[in-house]
């Protein structure tokens, strides 16, 4: 299965319609992150961002100098991406935080910025761990 965005033409940015209609019922999950992330940063700027043809469009929510958490919309889910530094990700290693995020974490490539991960979204299983990821993010 390929994993690129459901929105692949860099002519067409998508609409909130667009994600009520593709994400279906994990649409009212998105929105749920995206205004947690609001409730805890209203001062972040959101904006649709093509990276390239190999990725499609994806959605971001960031603060003035770097991205806070990144949605990548998949067909009938999403997912959500962070890329935290040294200190973020010591402290996501003594969290309480799922396992397998913490084993994705530790797994990812170093890179200057940190070690990005990314977690499927498909029900609200997860969203306590997005939240507290979202807070650690923040902090640092």
């Amino acid at each position: 299965m390929s994993d690129i965005s459901i929105f692949p033409d860099k002519a067409v940015m998508p609409t909130e319609n667009d994600l009520v209609e593709r994400l279906e019922d994990s649409y009212y999950i998105w929105k749920q992150i995206h205004d947690f992330v609001l409730s805890k940063y209203p001062n972040g700027v959101m904006e649709w961002n093509y990276p390239g043809k190999k990725y499609g469009w994806s959605y971001r929510i960031k603060d003035k100098k770097r991205a806070i958490i990144y949605f990548l919309p998949r067909d009938k889910y999403f997912k959500v991406a962070f890329v935290f530094g040294q200190k973020a990700y010591d402290t996501i290693m003594k969290s309480k935080i799922d396992e397998q995020i913490k084993n994705d974490l530790q797994n990812a490539k170093k890179y200057a910025e940190g070690r990005g991960v990314s977690i499927e979204v498909r029900d609200e299983s997860v969203f306590s761990d997005i939240k507290q990821l979202t807070e650690i993010k923040l902090n640092f």
